[in-house]
């Protein structure tokens, strides 16, 4: 089974026989074989056919929408869990202190240590400098007061203390002049390399998002992200342990091998699709008004192409993976995680031990 990408801003998904077409006019683009696929992506703006939408549906194929610029637009999701007592007990556990505590020190400590990791790799390739030897002891520093946070509260002050320290020099890690990197920014990224961490990481999310589901556990039931109406908090805390090995050292790779160049990006306006809600204090028509300007720079559709090939690289390398003493493809490692947390609310496992690069 695998997952499909469709990253157009034409066309219309059709349904043809027992397959799925990307058609535009009479020219054929693309064909989806559903009792193949597992997830579809669909990058862009695509018409759907409601017999292509019902055919989604036979095969239950969870299909998800983005904007280019990462943005989630929606997704059909058929794969809820039907598990009710682990769902019992995952909202029993976020009335548990010490099982919250505990399971969000364990997150955000894999994270900085990632990050931590990466961090040393940067001054061991490269000839060190003050400032990136600084950020490293900073980041030792964090690691230590972690250990002894009372509250969640004072956990997640450590991970943007920590992720402002990792951020303040990971510049250092990209070789490209042209590589422009001033800090994290997203909604819509600044510059070319928050372009291509924004997306890596709207990819991830959505990959641990349907593995939870896959589980039957609740993706909104989370420890370390603040609960919220419609927010996957649990998705969202299980992601922090990949932004590093999955999205940060695949993005570094891309712009010193020269797999993106300058051209796979564009600066964008949003004026035309921005959420800007109208000023209360006028009376403007819908005509006049003009909603404040938005940039960013995007990838284009073939640096999205790009991006997308390598990450399914990245996703297909086995690696050696201690808690089954052997070796397992990376996109193996969301349902590997999640079953490890899953074993951890049972209380067959004592604590949640995120997955780490060395």
């Amino acid at each position: 089974m695998s997952i499909i990408y469709v990253v157009s801003d034409y066309g219309r998904l059709v349904k043809k026989g027992d397959v799925l077409q990307l058609r535009k006019g009479d020219d054929l683009l693309k064909t989806i074989f559903p009792f193949k696929t597992e997830q579809l992506v669909i990058v862009g703006r695509i018409e759907i056919t409601s017999a292509a939408i019902n055919l989604l549906m036979r095969h239950q194929i969870d299909t998800v929408f983005l904007h280019r610029n990462g943005k989630f637009n929606g997704k059909f999701a058929f794969a809820a869990g039907k598990n009710v007592f682990l769902r019992q007990k995952q909202f029993k556990s976020i009335e548990d202190e010490k099982f919250t505590l505990e399971f969000a020190r364990s997150v955000v400590r894999g994270k900085l240590r990632n990050q931590l990791t990466f961090m040393q790799r940067i001054i061991r390739t490269k000839s060190a400098n003050e400032k990136a030897e600084t950020a490293i002891k900073e980041m030792k520093e964090t690691l230590f007061s972690l250990n002894k946070a009372e509250t969640v509260d004072s956990i997640r002050g450590y991970e943007g203390y920590g992720a402002r320290t990792y951020f303040s020099v990971f510049q250092q890690a990209i070789n490209p002049q042209w590589a422009v990197f001033q800090g994290r920014s997203m909604n819509p990224p600044q510059d070319n390399v928050n372009a291509v961490l924004s997306f890596l990481y709207t990819l991830i999310f959505y990959r641990v998002d349907a593995a939870l589901e896959g589980a039957g556990l609740d993706p909104y039931v989370g420890y370390l992200h603040k609960l919220n109406y419609g927010k996957q908090a649990l998705a969202f805390d299980l992601v922090e342990e990949f932004r590093v090995p999955l999205a940060d050292t695949l993005t570094a790779s891309m712009f010193n091998l020269g797999i993106l160049s300058e051209g796979n990006f564009e600066d964008v306006s949003f004026a035309e699709e921005s959420d800007y809600p109208r000023s209360p204090e006028k009376n403007e028509s819908e005509s006049d008004y003009e909603p404040p300007e938005k940039r960013g720079v995007l990838l284009t559709k073939e640096g999205l192409r790009k991006v997308i090939t390598q990450f399914e690289k990245k996703l297909d390398t086995p690696f050696f993976y201690p808690p089954v003493d052997g070796r397992i493809t990376h996109k193996k490692i969301f349902f590997e995680q999640i079953k490890h947390f899953r074993r951890v609310l049972n209380g067959e496992e004592s604590c949640y031990k995120p997955f780490q690069i060395k």
